[in-house]
Parts: structure tokens; C-alpha cells; sequence
């Protein structure tokens, strides 16, 4: 069974937040997360604690893609067993659309294509799991997940009908 690790948050006036780690191998790590974005990562000496052994500053950029590595992946995991061959697109409907203010069931994308429309964003709203009597906007994105070929497929439905 994992054990659970348990970050320390420390209040820093004037400059941000000290989150402190000790991690199963007996190391101490701290983040120091400026007010600013900035963050410094820590190693402290194993004797004592309050001696930093060594130290990185990174800057928001830089903390964003040191986050996603550390993420884990919560389907990582499935990639061991098989292989998923799905892919998620991003598809607009334009003026140019023949289902522009048409239905979704109109479009019989999933029969045709095999792939789903999991999703409309339209402006600041999203609506996930739109039914067939869903009606597109120009100006919607839909999100269509499937295989290559049957979201390539849909981008040509809703693009060209």
C-alpha cells in the first residue's frame, strides 16, 4: 500500500507560501511560492533542516511544466495493458457550415464516422453531452473524440457537410 505524503504549508508575510516534504527516502524538499508566480525549489541538508543544500528558481513558465511531469497520469496505466487509439479535437462551426443552426442528430456524425461529439463550447458556456436535438451556433466548438479517421471525418462533415 502507498503511504500518503503530506506537504507542510508555511505562511511567508510579504512573500508567499512554504510548502515542506519529507519524502519516504528521508530527504526534506521545500517549494517557496512567491507572491509573484516565482517558485524556488529546495533540497535541506538531511543533519539539519534548516541548512539548504541546494536550490532552483523557476519562474511561472517553468513551474507549470515541472508540475505536469510530477502530475501523474491518473490513465497512465492503461497505456501498459493496451493501446487507445483515441484522439480529442477541437472543431468550430462556421459560417461556412451546413449544420450551422442545425441539430446535432442532423449531422449523424456518430453513425457516420464512429467518433462523438462529447461537447459544445459556445462563447463562456460549455455543455457537455449534447443530445441530438442540440442545436449549433456558428462560432461553436465542438469537442469530438474517436480515431484519427473518424474525427477527421467529422471535421469534414461539419465543415463541408
Amino acid at each position: 500500500m502507498e503511504s500518503a505524503a503530506h506537504a507542510r504549508k508555511t505562511p511567508l508575510p510579504g512573500v508567499g507560501i512554504r510548502y515542506d516534504l519529507d519524502t519516504g527516502g528521508g530527504r526534506h524538499l521545500s517549494v517557496v511560492a512567491h507572491q509573484d508566480g516565482r517558485r524556488i525549489l529546495a533540497v535541506h541538508d538531511r543533519e539539519d533542516e534548516d541548512v539548504c543544500r541546494e536550490s532552483v528558481s523557476l519562474d511561472p513558465p517553468e513551474s507549470a511544466a515541472l508540475a505536469k511531469l510530477l502530475t501523474p497520469d491518473p490513465v497512465g496505466h492503461l497505456h501498459q495493458h493496451f493501446e487507445i487509439d483515441l484522439v480529442t479535437e477541437h472543431i468550430p462551426v462556421t459560417k461556412r457550415s451546413p449544420y450551422a443552426g442545425r441539430t446535432l442528430g442532423a449531422t449523424q456524425a456518430r453513425t457516420r464516422t464512429g467518433a462523438s461529439v462529447v461537447a459544445v463550447l459556445r462563447r463562456t458556456a460549455a455543455h457537455p453531452s449534447p443530445a441530438p436535438d442540440f442545436r449549433f451556433a456558428i462560432g461553436d466548438v465542438l469537442i469530438v473524440v474517436g480515431t484519427r479517421e473518424g474525427v477527421n471525418a467529422v471535421a469534414d462533415l461539419i465543415d463541408e457537410g
